[in-house]
C-alpha cells in the first residue's frame, strides 16, 4: 500500500497580508515544490495528494487550518494508504533523500523548530496564557509543522485539533492578526503535548527551515549537501515572494533538471 505526500495549494485573491502565504502571488513558486515532490514519490512508493479548494470558507476557517480535514479528504476520494506525510507547499526534498516513511515508527513525526527563538517565544506565551491554562511548552520542544508524518492511528488526534478550533475560533482568528505569532502550529504543538500523543522527532536534515539565517541560500545551494527537505520560509526583502521563486527555482533546476543531473 502507498503512502500519501499532502500539500495544500489553494490560491487566493488578495494581497499577502489580506490572506497571508495563500494570496496567488506566493503560491506561484509552489509548482516547484509539487513537482518535486512528484519525482520524489516515484521512487519511494509514494504519491501526491495537493488540495487546491477549501474545504470551509477561508473567513471561516484560515486554510493552514484545513489541512487536518486529511483524513475526510482520502477517505472521499477513496484513496487507500499506508502513511501520510504533509509538507509545506515551500519544500523541495532531495532526490536522493532517504524514504522518511521508513524511519516514522508509525509515530506522529516531526522536526523540531530551528529558527527565530523570538517568535517561538512569544508564540508559546500568548498561546499558553489565553488557551492552555498557563500550560508551558519548553521552547526545545517545539517543533515546525511544515512537515509531518502521522497514519490512521492519528485521526482522532486531527479531530480534536479541528474541534480545539471550532471551540476557540473567534477567539483564535483576533489573536493571530494581533500576535502574529502563527495561526496552528503552536495550538497543535500544545494539543500534541497536553494529549499525550507518541511522537519522535527526526533530524533537522529532513525540514531544513530558516535558511537565510543560517546563511545557506547562497549561489552555489550549500543546503543541498547538508540534508534532505529544504524548506524556503522567512526570507527578508522577499517582495512578491520573488526571492522564494529564485531559491525554489535555483533547486529545482539543479536536483531535477536532466541536464544538470
Amino acid at each position: 500500500m502507498k503512502n500519501i505526500i499532502f500539500l495544500v495549494d489553494v490560491k487566493l485573491p488578495g494581497k499577502q497580508k489580506d490572506v497571508g502565504r495563500w494570496a496567488d502571488s506566493r503560491s506561484t513558486p509552489y509548482k516547484f515544490s509539487i513537482d518535486s515532490w512528484k519525482e520524489w514519490a516515484k521512487e519511494n512508493n509514494s504519491e501526491v495528494f495537493v488540495l487546491t479548494d477549501l474545504i470551509r470558507p477561508h473567513h471561516d476557517m484560515p486554510v493552514s487550518w484545513q489541512r487536518y480535514y486529511i483524513f475526510d479528504l482520502l477517505e472521499a476520494n477513496g484513496i487507500e494508504y499506508d502513511q501520510i506525510m504533509y509538507v509545506d507547499a515551500d519544500t523541495i526534498p532531495h532526490p536522493d533523500c532517504p524514504n522518511v516513511f521508513e524511519m516514522s515508527e508509525r509515530k506522529f513525526c516531526f522536526v523540531h523548530n530551528d529558527g527565530s527563538y523570538d517568535w517561538i517565544l512569544r508564540s508559546i506565551e500568548n498561546y499558553s496564557k489565553y488557551f492552555f491554562d498557563g500550560y508551558k511548552i519548553p521552547w526545545y520542544h517545539y517543533f515546525d509543522s511544515g512537515m509531518l508524518i502521522f497514519n490512521k492511528e492519528h485521526k482522532q488526534f486531527f479531530k480534536q485539533i479541528i474541534e480545539f478550533f471550532d471551540n476557540n475560533r473567534e477567539n483564535l482568528l483576533q489573536c493571530e492578526k494581533a500576535w502574529h505569532a502563527g495561526t496552528d502550529q503552536t495550538p497543535v504543538n500544545f494539543l500534541t503535548h497536553i494529549l499525550n500523543i507518541d511522537y519522535k522527532v527526526l533530524p533537522y536534515e529532513y525540514n531544513m527551515t530558516d535558511l537565510n539565517r543560517k546563511e545557506l541560500l547562497q549561489d552555489d545551494l550549500p543546503f543541498t549537501k547538508l540534508g534532505w527537505i529544504y524548506q524556503y520560509n522567512s526570507i527578508p526583502n522577499n517582495i512578491d515572494d520573488e526571492l522564494t521563486y529564485h531559491w525554489m527555482e535555483s533547486t529545482f533546476n539543479k536536483l531535477y533538471k536532466k541536464e544538470n543531473k
